[in-house]
């Protein structure tokens, strides 16, 4: 089994989770829970990707609408 951070035989659970965060002060508390992480700047084969995903999505819904449809009728 290859060791690594996906294959951890000890995954952090809930408790560990829970436990770290009683045991931070009240100023670090607030420090972790106010981190702002801005939004990546994607690359133009990224943002055609997801382009391609809405419209994959839009084309799907569509097709299920009709099914239902003309299941109905």
């Amino acid at each position: 089994m290859p060791e690594g951070p996906q294959h951890d035989r000890n995954p952090i659970t809930a408790q560990d989770s829970e436990w770290v965060m009683q045991s931070l002060e009240s100023d670090q508390l607030t420090m972790a829970r106010a981190e702002h992480y801005p939004r990546r700047k994607l690359k133009r084969s990224e943002v055609l990707l997801f382009w391609g995903l809405r419209i994959y999505l839009l084309l799907m819904m569509g097709v299920v609408c009709y099914q239902v449809w003309s299941t109905v009728r």
